[in-house]
């Protein structure tokens, strides 16, 4: 009988030792591990706010910014002070001393970032960098049929889970250049194909943001019954697998200036985007950051 009891509580340990190491384990790869998560910011509720000021948003121009999924790495573009160069820049976390260490990565810039769910790809519009033991790779370019010989070329990329593209095709001199997208199929992605009327309404169609799930699209554009210059807009999957109309995200989020650039934190939480809060002239763009519930109040009925 002792021996059975001491048995038993012996397996008891051995479990309950095992689950406090995943708990431990899953609470590392959490944002909320960080000791200052979010480059130590303040988070925002339902009204958007700069993101970062004086580390990330300036007096100058700073757009597109990306976490990585573990929330340990942000990315962003700021155009120079002086001789208006862009360039790359990271804040990344340092787990040793708790510390976010800015460092530039690139000058000038090399597109716009957007990292896929899993972690393993840095999408810059036409180009890449892919994940390596020691870092991030050299660029490498987009091949056919993804990208065209013609003077077409791709500004902003994002990938859904299943490694679905969707990309604007901006055109020189062409305000009407649609949004697209591209499957995976059998390791190869197929033509692409522009997304419905429901998307591509309007002009200056550009920077889509596609949910892992792909369960909803974040796009900017100008539309006759937005606010001023471009919009947010966001459209959501229906049941039956099409688009649903894109729904203005509001006065809460769109201005008569210039709002662009918008997408979901990796941990699901908050919503960033790029807004002009200078001159006409775009002297000074910030990166703002709202609470990601927005979305879910203009979610329609299904």
């Amino acid at each position: 009988m002792k021996k059975t009891y001491f048995i038993l509580t012996l397996l008891f340990v051995l479990v309950l030792n095992a689950c406090i190491t995943n708990n431990k384990k899953a609470n590392n790869n959490d944002s909320l591990a960080i000791e200052k998560p979010y480059l130590g910011q303040k988070p925002p509720g339902l009204i958007p706010i700069p993101f970062a000021p004086g580390l990330v948003s300036t007096e100058i121009y700073e757009y597109d910014g990306a976490f990585t999924p573990d929330m340990k790495a942000f990315y962003f573009i700021r155009r120079g002070e002086e001789n208006k160069t862009s360039a790359f820049y990271e804040y990344k976390y340092n787990e040793t001393n708790g510390i976010w260490e800015k460092s530039e990565v690139a000058s000038p810039w090399i597109g716009r970032p957007v990292i896929s769910p899993d972690g393993e790809i840095m999408h810059l519009g036409d180009r890449y960098l892919k994940r390596t033991e020691a870092g991030w790779s050299k660029l490498h370019n987009l091949e056919p049929p993804t990208v065209s010989n013609d003077s077409m070329y791709i500004m902003r990329l994002s990938s859904s889970a299943n490694g679905t593209y969707y990309f604007d095709t901006y055109k020189e001199n062409d305000s009407a250049f649609p949004i697209r997208y591209s499957r995976l199929i059998n390791g190869k992605y197929e033509e692409p194909k522009a997304l419905p009327k429901e998307i591509n309404t309007g002009t200056f169609l550009s920077h889509p943001f596609i949910a892992p799930d792909e369960s909803y699209l974040l796009f900017d554009a100008e539309r006759e019954d937005g606010f001023g210059e471009s919009d947010i807009h966001i459209s959501f999957k229906q049941k039956d697998g099409t688009w649903g109309n894109g729904i203005n995200l509001g006065d809460k989020i769109n201005t008569n200036a210039w709002e662009a650039s918008a997408s979901i934190t990796p941990d699901g939480k908050y919503l960033f985007f790029s807004r002009n809060v200078g001159s006409d002239a775009y002297e000074n763009v910030d990166i703002f950051w709202v609470d990601a519930k927005i979305i879910e109040t203009l979610r329609p009925n299904q």
